[in-house]
């Protein structure tokens, strides 16, 4: 799957520091469950790719429609 491919897979994103001094990302869903830790420096630069990919995204303007005319909400 890529960037571009949307997909009707739900899932549960959670954001938090571990008692060890790392960020952890936490995915979940009915088929994954998935723990990505990061140091501190690795979060930020996550943290900057997540506003640069917001920021790009506001510059296209609204996201075309899905077919069947229903917007689809985005990741949970």
């Amino acid at each position: 799957m890529g960037i571009n491919k949307q997909s009707e897979i739900e899932a549960s994103l959670q954001i938090g520091p571990t008692n060890l001094g790392m960020v952890r990302i936490y995915v979940t869903g009915e088929s994954v469950d998935l723990p990505l830790d990061f140091d501190p420096d690795e979060a930020d630069e996550i943290a900057e790719e997540l506003q640069a990919a917001a920021r790009a995204a506001r510059a296209m303007g609204e996201a075309p429609q899905p077919k069947g005319g229903k917007r689809r909400a985005g990741p949970r």
